[in-house]
């Protein structure tokens, strides 16, 4: 049986990599991403009767394209397709740390929220309600603490549940105001057409909608001869009336 693959995203200085080193101890190594300067650490570890690969990526605030860090964990939730992105939070610092977790529901439903660093947050007497983030975003939230070792098996419970399909998510969908929402929807049929409908159609096309022309590079990399004309003329008709 092949193992699952599992993501591991979030900002720096979450905690990330700390608890990743705690689930595949030695079980690791390091390398580069193909084509960039950017790190990667990957490493093994099981849980009950499941192996899983688990790789680091790099830590970001975001997963536009503002740097090749960020170009990197896009591009591998969006075209390895791991099995399972653990979101790493803050627990200190939750509402910034989001962003970056509703990002990745816009891109997967396939994802666990782990909010780190909780007993922390206890000291400076931050509470955090777990099952109303939960049913809010629509995909499994555990708090955590990797340092102390504290529910990191009810993490590992949750990721086999998203990892063997026993839980099904219903995450988040974003609204934008209704000039995005009408690009958008112009966007999207051009987009499966392009590309079929393996990826993430809606938000690649709110990704074209900013002008994100790195997306549209890595896509044609991946696809190898992906034609974006059509999409690129629809790009102009929606920023056209965002503004």
């Amino acid at each position: 049986m092949n193992p699952f693959t599992i993501a591991f995203a979030g900002n720096p200085n979450t905690g990330k990599s700390t608890l990743f080193n705690l689930l595949t101890g030695l079980r690791q190594h390091t390398g580069n991403w193909a084509g960039k300067t950017v790190i990667t650490a990957e490493g093994e570890f099981t849980h009950k009767n499941h192996t899983y690969r688990a790789v680091d990526l790099p830590g970001t605030y975001s997963l536009y394209s503002n740097s090749a860090d960020e170009e990197a964990a896009r591009d591998y939730i969006i075209f390895e397709e791991p099995d399972v992105t653990l979101v790493v939070l803050d627990a200190t610092s939750l509402e910034r740390n989001l962003n970056l977790a509703l990002q990745v529901l816009e891109i997967t439903g396939r994802a666990v929220i782990c909010i780190n660093l909780i007993d922390e947050a206890r000291r400076l007497g931050i509470g955090i309600n777990v099952k109303a983030i939960s049913k809010r975003l629509g995909v499994p939230v555990v708090a955590i603490s990797a340092r102390s070792k504290i529910g990191i098996d009810a993490l590992l419970d949750q990721i086999e549940r998203v990892a063997t399909g026993a839980f099904t998510a219903q995450p988040l969908r974003i609204s934008y105001s209704d000039e995005i929402e009408q690009g958008i929807a112009e966007l999207i049929p051009m987009v499966e057409q392009a590309i079929g409908t393996r990826y993430p159609a809606r938000w690649i096309a709110l990704r074209l909608l900013d002008g994100d022309d790195s997306l549209i590079t890595s896509l044609k990399a991946h696809m190898g001869r992906t034609n974006f004309s059509a999409a690129k003329e629809v790009v102009g008709h929606g920023v056209t009336a965002c503004h």
